[in-house]
This record gives C-alpha cells, structure tokens and sequence, in this order.
C-alpha cells in the first residue's frame, strides 16, 4: 500500500476512535453537570489534540517517504474530521440511550405556573 493510502485510513481509524473516546467523555461530563457548551467545545479540543499528537507521530513516520510535509498535513484531514463527528454522535446516542438518558440538572428549580 502506498504511504498516502496508509496515512489516509489511518487518519479515518482515528477519527473513529477520536469519536468514541470524545462520546464516552462527553458521558461523564454531562453527568457531572457540566454545561452542554463546554461539553462541545471539549470533545471538540480533544479531537484537535488526537488529530495533532498523530500528526506527529505520523511526521516522523512517514517523512522520508511521502513527496511533501504538506502531504501528511492534508491527507485524511477531511476524512478524519467527517469519521469523528459522525461516531461521536452515534457513540453518544449509543451511551446515552443504554444508560437511561441524560441526568436532570440538579439546583434547578421547577417552574411554577401562576394563574392571574
């Protein structure tokens, strides 16, 4: 296999991966009463961070045999991107529906309606 093709399903498997990592602690979070914004802005980080370290690692790799840097920059980025944001959606709608939904924010209190 050619090492474009090796770097393009590679970076596909990350994203996956990337996915339901993000989705498993996505979980947590929100269990943990953090804000649904933060939670998104998170996963999104980590995802940028996985993307970043592989980048990397797939540098060093890669480097002697690729025509361009720019060429392991690019390949899969798209790919990468597209494969994390799909299975961190399926993976948390997986997560949430086994574990019974999302938790009832706590220290909210219930609206009352008022009849005039």
């Amino acid at each position: 296999m050619k090492p474009i093709t090796t770097i393009y399903w590679l970076r596909t498997a990350l994203g996956i991966t990337a996915g339901a990592i993000c989705a498993a602690l996505s979980k947590f979070m929100v269990s943990a009463n953090v804000d649904g914004t933060s939670v998104l802005l998170y996963s999104i980080s980590l995802a940028l961070l996985i993307y970043l370290i592989t980048f990397r690692l797939l540098k060093m790799k890669f480097q002697n045999k690729v025509e361009t840097p720019s060429k392991i920059t690019m390949t899969g980025i798209g790919m990468y991107f597209f494969a994390w944001i799909a299975f961190y959606v399926l993976c948390y709608t997986i997560i949430i529906a086994a574990t019974g939904g999302i938790p009832e924010p706590s220290g909210i209190p219930e609206p009352t309606a008022e009849i005039s």
